[in-house]
């Protein structure tokens, strides 16, 4: 199928791209277009126009370190370049694992870690990774910048708090402790597919191997993604074992509210929570030691 007709613009700079938005009633963004551009070909969405924010002269394409002690990545940094930065493997190898897991390389040569997170698709392996990492979320509108944090960002499926006259630009993630690793992990039908489970860890070390910190996120299995909270409370404060790791996968899944479909139903998704979040803390563990 081909697209309903839709007007296109390619704005020179963000404040145009705003102006634009707030004159086109149903406008989109369009960044990487691995997302929207397929849908639209489904005439699952049929937007009147979409403004290009890849021909800006703001240049959104960056990881870079920021001035309170975080990482700051623009929005439109690639997949592929998630995946092969040095700075992301070494500090947060959560978003590299799940870069690195997006489609094909042709997907990840175009597709962005802003559009992904702006798609807000529950499955999607970014939005879920960055959970597990608590960043926030820099926008810019008519009425000026604000910053969002990740517990307001995602509203629901396909849904964020960013107004349709604001447009994403940087994604700001917290440094974690020293002794910290993190990991993602998903379970899908094939290579590149959608999560069935998707999960991330993060997890400091404390002495004698007790936890300081640990967050896990979960994806597929809810509206948006979700933190494992049982899961948490658990594992702070102990030893980071087999056994209590065991016990905390065990319960990684009571806040999940998975849909049954056609790749799966709800209880298989519960049982694999409990697989695959043991598997992510494993990994995480191992880094951070």
């Amino acid at each position: 199928m081909t697209p309903k007709k839709f007007a296109y613009f390619a704005p020179a700079s963000l404040k145009e791209a705003i102006q634009l938005l707030r004159e086109n009633e149903d406008a989109k963004v369009l960044a990487g277009g691995q997302s929207l551009i397929a849908l639209m070909k489904l005439r699952l969405a049929a937007p009147a126009a979409l403004v290009d924010i890849t021909k800006t002269g703001d240049l959104l394409s960056y990881i870079r370190e920021g001035k309170n002690d975080n990482l700051e990545v623009g929005a439109l940094t690639t997949h592929d370049t998630l995946e092969r930065s040095k700075i992301i493997n070494k500090k947060f190898p959560i978003l590299s694992d799940a870069a690195s897991k997006i489609g094909d390389q042709q997907i990840r040569n175009r597709g962005t870690i802003g559009g992904s997170c702006c798609h807000a698709d529950p499955a999607a392996d970014l939005p879920t990774a960055l959970t597990a990492l608590e960043p926030e979320f820099a926008v810019r509108g008519v009425k000026g910048k604000r910053v969002i944090p990740q517990s307001e960002f995602f509203v629901d499926t396909f849904t964020t708090s960013i107004a349709k006259d604001e447009i994403l630009t940087e994604i700001r993630i917290p440094h974690t402790p020293p002794k910290s690793g993190s990991a993602y992990i998903k379970h899908s039908r094939r290579e590149g597919d959608f999560a069935i489970v998707g999960v991330g860890a993060v997890v400091t070390v404390g002495p004698k191997g007790v936890c300081r910190d640990v967050r896990v996120s979960l994806g597929a299995v809810a509206p948006t993604p979700i933190r494992a909270k049982s899961a948490e409370r658990h594992l702070k404060g102990k030893t980071l074992d087999e056994g209590n790791i065991a016990e905390a996968a065990e319960r990684a899944n009571e806040e999940a509210d998975p849909p049954s479909d056609m790749h799966g139903s709800r209880q298989y998704r519960l049982d694999m929570i409990r697989v695959f979040a043991r598997r992510a803390l494993n990994l995480a563990l191992s880094r951070a030691r």
